[in-house]
């Protein structure tokens, strides 16, 4: 079996500095939602505002918060075994269409870019705590056969050739 792949201090690192980047534009562009509304200003546009960035920031800091586990875990700071614990990445909640819509193309763009990222890392943190097992179907329908048939500890290979000749 090929070796599992494991995190490494420059794949969280990267993140780390991405998601820092990113945080501070959601900064940027949801701390002008605290101002006072103006007189012309839609109020259904800013609560869109005011609830789509509270999820944005909070998903902002759970993904920092991961990162930051993360990184004290190869600074030695944590132990696997604590990461494991008390360092899962809470699930993400997803942004509301009818809300999106009503807000400016650029600010859409910047809450999808933050819950791409939290996919991202989501599927790493999944992956991690699994120790990068991969668990495909047909692998595990391959070992099985393998073991009815012969028993052997290498599993069957079935091979697909192309369309019959007659």
């Amino acid at each position: 079996m090929i070796p599992a792949t494991n995190l490494s201090r420059p794949i969280i690192e990267a993140l780390y500095t991405e998601a820092l980047v990113l945080a501070d534009d959601v900064r940027a562009v949801f701390a002008l939602g605290t101002k006072e509304p103006g007189s012309g200003e839609n109020a259904m546009v800013r609560l869109a505002l005011s609830t789509e960035g509270l999820k944005t920031t909070t998903r902002m800091m759970h993904l920092l918060a991961w990162l930051l586990n993360q990184r004290a875990y190869f600074a030695g700071e944590m132990t696997e075994n604590q990461v494991r614990n008390h360092g899962t990445l809470p699930a993400d909640r997803p942004s509301e269409p009818a809300q999106l819509e009503l807000l400016e193309p650029e600010t859409r763009a910047l809450i999808a870019e933050t819950e791409a990222l939290h996919q991202r890392i989501a599927r790493l943190d999944q992956a991690w705590r699994q120790q990068f097992e991969m668990g495909s179907p047909v692998r595990a329908f391959q070992d099985r056969i393998g073991r009815e048939l012969g028993g052997s500890e290498q599993p069957i290979r079935i091979h697909q050739s192309g369309p019959r000749q007659r």
